[in-house]
């Protein structure tokens, strides 16, 4: 693969431009979302040590859901850039037009299950009675949010195949500001309404994502080449097309689904554990996801310059691209881990006054930093892959790491060896080497073959 783009630096220096013009909007807008949850994290964390363990453990099943629901409509991003390299954009509103229905079936389903089967589950995995039922509470609100947001992700991705993430990430920061206003009326209750702790965060984010979703299809309609690209044209039945982008969303949504799951988990190992350490390794858990929210930009760049070089039907631009954003990837994974390692007892202090809490979390956000790096290529890696069309192999590599190495280890190092936390952050450092190793591997055996 190296040798391919040394043998084109001009290209690579292209595809390095390309890389980072289309990526950096869209690191805006993923920072965005975890800004968001960074935003409810510290608010009820600074009303309750107590109140961020029922939001912690409340969300994690939601983000299961979320998370498999985001991958299941990745087609949509990926079917958009391919008919961006063949040279139809005309056929790119007809993508639109089914992941905002699909998404749309996909979010109702969503909340469905989740008001159905979220709060007995809570109850059943031996959490305290009080830890669940707040959790369970705070589940019931975030499930309402899960139809605005897969339409809004719908909306995102559309615009990110056609190389336009810009407004995605202004909407989503519009939607940091309208989150931030209600999390400050609701939580500690402003203005005489009663206190409402993590339930009140929910709502929060509630009101942020109809806002999202509203602010992204109105964007979208008033595009001036909305009739050009299809937008508004109802599109001849295409069954093929339709069964690839279904196919490519349920490979990102397999995987999706079981790297989360995996880590919620976590939660429930540190549930075991105790309260406080639900508390700590939210902390950890929330600052680890806001830095991966950089390597699922740049995953975002490399799956729309994949895509289009798959969609043209150039092999080496394919190779090429992926390996500047393997590199791109690589030096970000390195200088963050540098960065948070020295700070991360500041960082706890962030979150909580608690010293119990910043006793638990603050070593374990340094130990975390090891996982940084092979984390951040994984993703970015898996992505490459479904681009040209390898859709099952990540999902079987993030089934092998997370389901069956993280998970089995995670509750072996904390509980029967008595690491606690810290042996959470081991298990997926372990992981997180395993799947980038194999991801990395598959992406340079196709190179290989080429098409």
């Amino acid at each position: 693969m190296d040798r391919a783009a040394a043998q084109n630096p001009s290209l690579a220096r292209q595809d390095l431009a390309q890389l980072l013009k289309l990526s950096g909007p869209v690191v805006l807008a993923r920072l965005g979302i975890m800004t968001m949850g960074l935003t409810d994290a510290v608010v009820v964390g600074r009303f309750s040590a107590q109140e961020l363990g029922y939001h912690a453990l409340g969300w994690a099943p939601t983000s299961v859901v979320l998370t498999a629901l985001v991958g299941l409509l990745i087609g949509v991003q990926v079917m958009t850039a391919r008919a961006v390299g063949e040279g139809r954009r005309e056929r790119s509103g007809a993508v639109l037009r089914r992941g905002l229905v699909y998404s749309v079936w996909l979010g109702l389903a969503s909340t469905v299950l989740l008001a159905i089967v979220g709060p007995p589950f809570l109850h059943v995995i031996g959490l305290d009675k009080d830890l669940a039922d707040g959790a369970a509470r705070a589940l019931l609100v975030f499930s309402l949010s899960l139809t605005p947001y897969a339409v809004s992700v719908a909306a995102s991705f559309w615009l990110e195949g056609l190389q336009r993430p810009g407004p995605a990430a202004v909407a989503m920061w519009g939607a940091n500001v309208v989150n931030l206003g209600l999390v400050l009326l609701f939580v500690p209750g402003t203005f005489g309404l009663p206190a409402m702790g993590a339930v009140g965060a929910a709502w929060g984010t509630f009101g942020a994502r109809t806002f999202l979703a509203v602010a992204m299809l109105t964007f979208i309609a008033t595009l001036p080449e909305a009739r050009a690209l299809g937008v508004f044209t109802r599109p001849e039945r295409d069954r093929p097309a339709e069964a690839e982008q279904r196919r490519i969303g349920y490979g990102a949504g397999a995987s999706n689904f079981l790297e989360v799951a995996a880590f919620a988990s976590m939660n429930v190992i540190a549930g075991w554990i105790g309260g406080l350490a639900v508390a700590a390794w939210a902390i950890v858990l929330n600052v680890a996801a806001i830095v991966f929210m950089v390597p699922l930009g740049l995953a975002t760049g490399a799956a729309v310059l994949v895509g289009k070089a798959y969609g043209a039907r150039d092999p080496a631009g394919i190779t090429r691209a992926g390996v500047v954003s393997f590199a791109v990837t690589g030096v970000f994974g390195l200088l963050v881990s540098l960065a948070i390692w020295p700070a991360a007892e500041v960082i706890s202090h962030g979150y909580t006054r608690e010293a119990a809490t910043i006793a638990l979390a603050a070593p374990a956000l340094a130990l975390s930093c090891l996982f940084f790096f092979p984390d951040a290529l994984q993703v970015v890696a898996a992505q490459a892959l479904r681009a040209r069309g390898d859709v099952w192999l990540p999902t079987c590599t993030h089934l092998a790491s997370y389901i069956l190495v993280m998970m089995p280890l995670a509750y072996w190092f904390a509980i029967p060896l008595k690491l606690g936390i810290n042996g959470i952050v081991w298990a997926v450092i372990v992981a997180s080497f395993v799947s980038g190793g194999l991801l990395l591997g598959r992406f340079w055996m196709l190179s290989r073959r080429g098409l």
